[in-house]
């Protein structure tokens, strides 16, 4: 391997369908190795994965890295958020985990929001009004029909929570992924114990909530992987948390990540608390807030559409007034978890390109309309848009999000924003420097602007207006699954 200036840290993306491992150098933020592997998700009704995969995935990723791996000084996750993995006395999965897009909880959703108070209350109390993607209904959801399966529980972990106690045999987690869980009171910064009581959930089956900058761990013997016994082991936190530290984020820049699910974010240092349920007011990993709007369906879903089309993903032509709603997997902004795909104004010269550019602007539509709710009232909303994601360096993503948005947009160079953020983390132990400082030191948000054009209003009115009159139709298959 080639030398480094500093020491070498790992940071790790496990995702909802493979895990990415690199290692860094902790000076210079220079990739030195890196090593992917898949994971495999159900379809149908619901959307679970065996954990066991999430760490076979991570010993195949560190296998790739070689050498490299096996002299760094620190390591951390980042994984997919609100995940729901249980574990039995021996820490092995009760059953697969169930994962965000796991829609099936939206009754157990909605009946939790009205039994405790309401949207306004939830919000106020845990930053967000749980929808069907949080973890507190999906353990609502496995209480009611696998009950069984709840009595063999002896801990409840999400999916980054799973890998870091494997590595030290602790059961941690940070105030980034606890966040979207749905019972951590985000005023008091612990676990709200009315919630637990509510869905029959023993805190004393939760993980410690490490702080920002503290040491979760050190390696312990007896793993497949290639640390050394005693190698620090950070917090971790949740995929966007760790991306916005990857990007060095500071107060106000707004991101749009395109990856499985869409995201709008940015860090603020206000608490946030939307009681529509459009914003999720979630924790960030250093101690600010990551106010973030989701949808279900982005780069799958369009992917999916040019699929049905026999056409490439960048085969787009310019609509003429087709409106695509790509709803393929029910939708989380807007909430309509049993949706599916709607098409309008389909017209015999209506081409296969002008159907696949709908789709993208049906996608990007909602997230851009969250955006407003999700930046602070101070926020500079002339300042460039940062792209990223797995459809960031697609071109028809880019000219979407351009046109629609109206903002400059900005394309980091960057890859693998969740391990990069995964790795400042691991980097600030040894250093003592706040994570996003040490991304802005390795400079991982540059990356060519793109200038910004008119937006293109008449489309998003369209779309507003279509989305507004199928509601109902929309909303049918709500308690469906």
């Amino acid at each position: 391997m080639s030398a480094a200036e500093g020491p070498l840290v790992v940071g790790v993306d496990t995702s909802t369908q493979s895990t990415k491992a690199l290692v860094v150098d902790a000076a210079t933020g220079q990739v030195v190795a890196s090593g992917q592997a898949s994971h495999t998700v159900t379809t149908g009704a619901g959307r679970e994965s065996d954990p066991r995969q999430w760490w076979n995935a991570l010993c195949e990723a560190l296998s790739q890295c070689g050498d490299a791996a096996r002299e760094a000084a620190a390591v951390s996750i980042g994984g997919q958020q609100h995940g729901l993995v249980t574990l039995d006395a021996q820490g092995e999965p009760v059953r697969p985990a169930l994962l965000w897009n796991d829609v099936r909880s939206a009754p157990q959703a909605r009946r939790l929001v009205e039994e405790l108070g309401g949207a306004k209350t939830w919000a106020e109390r845990t930053g967000s009004v749980p929808g069907a993607s949080f973890t507190v209904t999906k353990w609502a959801w496995l209480a009611e029909y696998e009950p069984e399966a709840v009595r063999a529980v002896k801990a409840v972990r999400l999916p980054h929570d799973y890998l870091t106690e494997r590595l030290t045999g602790q059961g941690t987690t940070d105030r980034g992924d606890a966040s979207g869980t749905g019972w951590w009171a985000s005023g008091a910064e612990a676990y709200d114990t009315e919630v637990l009581a509510h869905v029959g959930l023993d805190p004393a089956l939760l993980p410690r909530v490490v702080r920002p900058g503290e040491v979760a761990g050190t390696v312990r013997d007896g793993h497949d992987l290639p640390f050394s016994k005693g190698t620090l082991v950070a917090a971790g936190t949740g995929d966007n948390a760790a991306a916005a530290l990857g990007l060095g984020l500071r107060p106000g820049t707004p991101v749009l990540s395109l990856g499985t699910s869409g995201t709008v974010y940015a860090v603020s240092t206000h608490r946030p608390a939307d009681p529509t349920g459009t914003v999720a007011g979630f924790a960030d990993a250093r101690g600010d807030w990551l106010p973030l709007a989701c949808t279900l369906n982005c780069t799958l879903a369009v992917d999916r559409v040019a699929a049905l089309l026999g056409l490439d993903r960048e085969a787009v032509e310019p609509g003429t007034g087709v409106t695509l709603l790509p709803y393929l997997d029910g939708e989380r902004t807007p909430n309509l978890p049993g949706a599916s795909g709607l098409l309008h104004g389909l017209r015999h010269d209506t081409t296969g390109g002008q159907l696949l550019q709908a789709a993208y602007d049906g996608a990007v539509h909602s997230l851009l309309g969250a955006l407003d709710l999700v930046l602070d009232a101070d926020a500079d909303r002339s300042a460039p848009l940062l792209l990223i994601g797995g459809g960031a360096r697609g071109r028809a993503w880019q000219e979407t999000v351009r046109r629609l948005s109206g903002r400059p947009v900005q394309v980091p160079e960057a890859k693998e924003l969740v391990a990069l953020g995964a790795a400042a983390q691991a980097a600030g132990l040894l250093t003592g420097e706040d994570p996003a400082a040490v991304a802005r030191r390795w400079d991982t948000a540059r990356g060519p602007v793109l200038d910004a054009v008119e937006r293109d209003q008449a489309t998003l009115d369209r779309i507003s207006e279509v989305l507004s009159d199928a509601s109902p139709l929309l909303d049918r298959g709500t308690d469906a699954g």
